[in-house]
């Protein structure tokens, strides 16, 4: 009997005695580094989801290391965020205390599915040990600038030396649009107050007013992936655009960096294309617009200055800073209330094709750069602040919003030129002819770009830019349950504590915003604050993707408390070969830690700038939702049969009150309180029917199926063979309980091959037959294939098709068995180790090798060839694989069969495909 219990819990406990995952450097291997995004610690542990990745990365971490590499798979949790932060807040428990019993439970399930992690490697970003080094990085990041010319960071104090000997005349580097113009005289002259605010300017980590998205009620600032319509994903509360003084990281400076290092990477394509959409880069040219009877410039970038003869009204963004000054006194009533009305959307709905149009007018007007004519400024919350300039020049002509936006509101044209031929939304590289524009006639477009910006440039009205549509990346939340920035304040100016030691998260009363709207951290009293310095500390914490850009660099050396990673170690482990985690990551996690390591490496500190080479994006596991229906305003439930014929309210319920669709209704009862008096309305088997759908595993759909039940009826090994074998990593895949119950079988029959009726092993010393070797060694050559494509489905499929031709022919010889146990150890390492035991092995089969292929077993003797006339198969006939086509020839017009079918005819021809067909055309 397959005991499969006993036999889990045996080899789990063995791994752990003896550390049989334990990795060290060596110089003598060739060393093999696999990842998996490490998981966010939630309460509610692992559902069957989460362990797709983590199950396929192991597999290929057990096989890199059976065919001799030296392979490194960590697991670490990223333990600060904001669910544990809300639960502290509801319960008043520490989120460290919540964190703990988080990851105990985590470790627990990963164990229990028998994980070859070397969990002496184990990290979580919320220990101070950890993010002492995160602090680490961001004064790294505050001490540099980005030198334009190297198009690298460089330490701050080259600088402050430059600014001595030089000024900033002539610098050429990365730096806010407010930086002043100064000589070296002017600079020594400087207060330090003043010179720290122009450091400020350069610096990489640095503070400024950013339009961020705030979330009233959860008292933060959000990421961008953390919105969704206008609502924030966690707790679905409105989130607004709003004008705060935030850490911001440089990201921008590394936008063509970034861009230029996906050519090397192995991702899919998708995911490139995302990030190069989020960076961005677009050429073109910045033009000025004066403001009439204002001393004001409006800003446009455009991407087609050849269609400046078109623009008939400017349209600034809602966040644009000159909306409020250029406004009209009449128009301000208006100006406000619409820019109130916008800050509640996001971008996303502001980018929406179907969206409503709207706008206000300023009642101001600007002077055309060329013609001079007078242009309506608007604003319009189709124009956003995070591209270009905030502000566009509209040729309804060329643009289908602009004309949506003109016809809208009935702008009257006043350009004194015809239509324009060329428009804004044209393709960049088209090469049009331009008619009725002036001195542009009958140019281009490339040579009317050339011409307008040469006219601009002379005019003093505009200039060749490149931009981006990616931003900096706002690196404050307004939390506890984050890393605390090393940084004090005096005389408001950010300053950092210089000792290379952790400063801790103090202990608070409360984990709630002040009453003033300061983050939680004002709560702290001086004295709680261990390393209290200047005026004030920092009150804000840095955001959750501080702690995952560089985790995988921290795997490498995890208890050295000198440095960040040794580089003897950094230098052997490199990047991660294999980096297996969620596509939803793209523009967030997968973006910061290139822009990490690529800083890292410009400071030396690393000899690489990519973290991941090779990345798959597993496919989610959907869950199989069921639902009830209440009929409205009563607290009675009808059957789904039964719906149609009344008014109801469709309710998810939890699974677990299901069986193959009809509810338990006695359990339903118990579920909740408000169920206890519940009515039905069966149907006519006198049943409860529910319905189903196919969706997202949620707690809120009451549809998640967890690891830990299906381990304990079916065994982990089961469990890790099934995701496999559900379908292609990269693919969505519903789950579906019942199928687990072949897998199982599957290793049963293993089990019953090599074990007599008494449950004895047993197998056969007797030497393997050619069709016994040709059969395993088909599939070592299968299985090898598959694996190295990452093709993880279609091994177990293969493994399969073995057993039963082994079990088909009665075989259990030793060296067949041998062959096939090391096959399926990747897959399901407990039973494969076992079986190894029973073998006579003293050693894990961790210390086995591959099977190597004997490809003269896959030669076959004889081919059976199809035998067709006029293309219509007849019969087959078995030949030589060695025999020449003249053989066969020779061959197959003596067979009797033939000779029966040409009937005294002879055949106009005979064609014959070596290995694959005779055909005869009669």
């Amino acid at each position: 009997m397959y005991n499969f219990n006993k036999i889990e819990k045996k080899w789990q406990e063995f791994w752990r005695k003896n550390k049989t995952y334990k990795v060290f450097e060596d110089s003598k291997k060739e060393k093999f580094y696999v990842l998996d995004m490490f998981p966010y610690p939630s309460g509610s542990g692992l559902s069957v989801g989460h362990p797709l990745g983590y199950i396929a990365s192991d597999i290929y971490a057990r096989y890199k290391t059976l065919k001799g590499f030296n392979v490194l798979h960590p697991m670490g949790y990223d333990s600060f965020g904001l669910p544990t932060e809300h639960y502290a807040i509801q319960t008043g428990i520490h989120p460290a205390i919540a964190t703990f019993e988080n990851t105990k439970r985590y470790r627990i399930q990963l164990d229990k599915i028998g994980f070859s992690y070397d969990w002496d490697r184990e990290i979580q970003t919320s220990d101070p040990k950890y993010y002492k080094w995160t602090q680490w990085i961001f004064k790294q990041l505050f001490n540099s600038f980005f030198c334009k010319k190297t198009q690298k960071a460089r330490d701050i104090s080259e600088l402050t030396a430059y600014f001595i000997k030089q000024g900033n005349h002539t610098l050429d580097a990365v730096c806010s649009e407010e930086t002043p113009i100064f000589s070296a005289s002017e600079w020594q002259k400087y207060s330090e107050v003043d010179k720290q605010k122009i450091l400020l300017n350069y610096r990489l980590a640095f503070l400024s007013e950013t339009w961020v998205n705030w979330c009233e009620k959860l008292g933060t600032v959000l990421a961008n992936d953390e919105v969704k319509d206008g609502f924030s994903e966690r707790g679905s509360y409105p989130v607004e655009q709003k004008l705060m003084q935030q850490w911001s990281l440089r990201i921008t400076a590394y936008a063509d960096r970034l861009l230029d290092g996906l050519k090397v990477l192995d991702w899919s394509t998708s995911i490139k294309e995302i990030q190069r959409n989020w960076i961005g880069k677009s050429v073109g040219a910045n033009i000025l617009f004066s403001v009439l009877k204002y001393n004001k410039n409006i800003k446009v970038f455009t991407t087609r200055p050849d269609t400046i003869f078109g623009v008939n009204f400017l349209v600034l963004a809602p966040e644009h800073p000159l909306c409020n000054v250029i406004t009209i006194k009449s128009q301000k009533k208006d100006v406000k209330q619409y820019i109130d009305e916008i800050k509640l959307k996001s971008e996303k709905e502001r980018k929406s094709e179907v969206k409503k149009i709207t706008g206000v007018f300023t009642g101001s007007y600007a002077e055309h750069p060329i013609t001079s004519k007078k242009i309506p400024i608007w604003i319009g919350d189709y124009v956003v602040s995070n591209y270009g300039t905030g502000a566009i020049m509209a040729v309804p002509c060329g643009d289908q919003r602009d004309w949506n936006f003109a016809q809208h509101f009935n702008i009257k044209k006043i350009n004194v030129f015809k239509d324009v031929d060329i428009s804004e939304s044209a393709n960049e590289n088209d090469d049009i002819v331009i008619q009725n524009s002036d001195f542009l006639n009958n140019l281009s477009s490339s040579e009317a770009i050339e011409k307008v910006i040469a006219v601009l440039k002379e005019k003093g009205s505009g200039e060749r830019a490149v931009t981006y549509r990616i931003r900096d990346a706002v690196f404050s939340r307004q939390r506890y349950w984050g890393e605390p920035f090393p940084v004090y304040y005096k005389n408001e100016l950010p300053y950092l504590l210089e000792d290379n030691e952790v400063l801790e998260l103090p202990e608070i009363s409360e984990y709630l915003p002040t009453s003033s709207g300061e983050p939680p951290l004002a709560r702290a009293k001086r004295e709680q604050w261990k390393k209290f310095q200047g005026d004030r500390m920092e009150f804000n914490v840095m955001p959750g993707w501080a702690g995952s850009s560089w985790y995988f660099l921290r795997y490498m050396d995890p208890q050295n408390d000198v440095e960040f990673v040794n580089k003897q170690k950094v230098n052997y482990w490199k990047q991660v070969d294999l980096y297996i985690g969620g596509a939803e990551h793209a523009v967030g996690h997968l973006l910061y830690s290139r822009f990490w390591t690529k800083f890292l490496f410009d400071k030396g500190l690393i000899p690489f700038e990519e973290p991941f080479k090779k990345m798959i994006n597993q496919g989610m596991i959907l869950g199989r939702s069921n639902f009830v229906y209440k009929l409205k305003e009563s607290n009675t439930f009808v059957s789904f049969d039964k719906k149609d014929k009344y008014e109801t309210i469709r309710l998810h319920v939890d699974i677990n009150l299901v069986e193959n669709d009809f509810l338990n209704i006695e359990k339903f009862k118990k579920w909740r309180p408000e169920n206890s008096s519940a009515r039905f309305i069966l149907n006519n088997d006198n049943k409860y029917l529910c319905s189903y759908e196919i969706e997202k595993m949620s707690k809120s759909k009451y549809n998640i199926h967890t690891p830990d039940i299906l381990v304990e009826k079916f065994g982990a090994d089961t469990l890790r063979l099934y995701e496999m074998f559900l379908g292609p990593i990269e693919q969505f895949k519903p789950w579906d309980s019942q199928g687990i119950s072949g897998v199982h079988n599957f290793l049963k029959k293993f089990w019953k091959l090599i074990h007599n009726d008494k449950n004895e092993f047993f197998i056969s010393e007797s030497p393997p037959q050619k069709n016994e070797l040709k059969n395993i060694h088909k599939t070592i050559k299968k299985v090898e294939e598959d694996i190295q494509r990452y093709s993880f489905n279609t091994v177990v499929s293969t493994l399969m098709i073995c057993l039963n031709q082994l079990i088909e022919k009665k075989c259990n010889k030793r060296d067949i068995i041998t062959d096939f146990t090391i096959l399926l150890s990747p897959y399901t390492p407990h039973i494969a180790e076992e079986v190894w035991q029973k073998l006579g092995h003293k050693e894990s089969i961790t210390k086995s090798s591959f099977p190597k292929v004997n490809t003269k077993y896959l030669i076959d003797k004889n081919i059976t060839y199809p035998v067709s006339f006029n293309g219509k198969k007849r019969f087959t006939i078995d030949v030589s694989s060695e025999a020449s086509k003249e053989d066969i020839e020779n061959i197959i017009m003596q067979y009797e069969k033939t000779i029966q079918y040409l009937n005294g005819n002879s055949p106009k021809k005979v064609i014959i495909v070596p290995n694959k067909i005779i055909n005869f055309v009669v």
